[in-house]
Formats: structure tokens, sequence, C-alpha cells
């Protein structure tokens, strides 16, 4: 079963009115970039994919919201705040005007295993994450997205595969799956556009 976009943890989800539109942004100039390359978007089967987040205060941070791949354009509406996370209950909990990404204990991991970075971009592309599978730290196969599992694989690949350097990895479990970070989206978003095009060039 194609389980690519479904929400796996708890999430307490508190509807409130859109966030504030300057929050989102420079997110939004990134995430359209990203989606008119086909790094965000939507499958065959109709299932959006792919997610872009800033750190916003602490370990607080702003994401594409659940199910926000298939949109071509994002507003204010298509973004929530994740104001807390548990790993061992496997929950999250966010609000704004739709719930956080399936991803969101992905990054919520990243945030917190390196302080400096207040920027994760999640995209999908086959022959990059091919290459990468190869070349740069990786999740292990048997672990799926979005789950406390994952989280705990980011917290290795910190702390065995030097990814505080490396600041890009491939979700081997997740086909097509790559995660980068950076200081800031610009920092992140280049890493990201580098490895990209090293592959379609």
């Amino acid at each position: 079963m194609n389980d690519e976009g479904v929400i796996k943890f708890n999430c307490q989800w508190t509807s409130s009115a859109p966030l504030e539109e300057i929050w989102i942004r420079d997110l939004n100039v990134w995430r359209n970039k990203f989606y008119h390359l086909g790094l965000i978007g939507v499958n065959e089967d109709g299932i959006g994919f792919g997610n872009i987040s800033i750190r916003f205060r602490k370990n607080e941070f702003i994401i594409s919201g659940s199910g926000t791949g298939r949109f071509k354009e994002l507003t204010e509406e298509h973004y929530a705040l994740v104001t807390d996370y548990n790993v061992k209950k496997n929950a999250i909990c966010s609000t704004g005007s739709i719930m956080a990404s399936s991803e969101s204990l992905t990054h919520a991991m990243i945030y917190e295993h390196a302080s400096d970075v207040h920027a994760v971009i999640h995209v999908h592309h086959l022959k990059l994450w091919r290459k990468l599978l190869n070349t740069l730290p990786a999740t292990a196969e048997n672990i799926e997205y979005g789950t406390p599992e994952m989280a705990k694989e980011i917290g290795r690949l910190f702390r065995e595969q030097k990814l505080s350097q490396h600041r890009i990895f491939a979700m081997a479990g997740h086909s097509d799956g790559i995660i980068c970070f950076g200081k800031d989206l610009p920092q992140a978003a280049e890493l990201l556009l580098h490895e990209f095009g090293e592959v379609t060039n």
C-alpha cells in the first residue's frame, strides 16, 4: 500500500486563524521554486509530496501543511506552526488553519539536534535520491517516514554519519525522499540546488 502523505503521528491540532503572511513570505518564495522544478508536487495517485519549514522560536517551527504538494501556490492558510512535539508519544502539537505535514517529527529532530539550523527542505527526486544513497548519509531502509523510529534515526545520523557537516541525506525507506537543511533558507536551498544540478545538467 502506498502510504505517501499519510499522517502517522498523533497530531494535536488547534485550528486557528491563518498564520501571519510575513511569517511565510520567504518560505513561499522557495517553496514555489521547488514546486516548479518538480521537487515538491503531486504524484500519479494525486497525493502531494514535499514540504518546507523554518525555525520560528526555540524548537517551534513553521511548516507547509499536510497534502499541500498538490497546490501550485500556497497562502498563509497552507502553513502550520508546530509548537511542541514528543517523540516517545509520537505526538505533534500545532496551530493554524491546516494540519502540520506528515514529516513534522523529522523536521523537529533536525532543529533539536542542530541549534544553528533555521530551515529544512524535504523533496522527492528519483535520480538524485539514488545518487545520495551511495554517497552521503542515508536512513536505514526499514525506517518509515513520519514515525518515532525516523526521528530516532535522525539522531543516529547526527551522531554516526556527520550529518551536521553534510546537511543533506536520503531516506532509504522513503522512495525518492531527500532532506536538506541550513542556517537559513538560501543556504539550504543552495545545497539542494547544487546536488540537483549535478544529476540534471
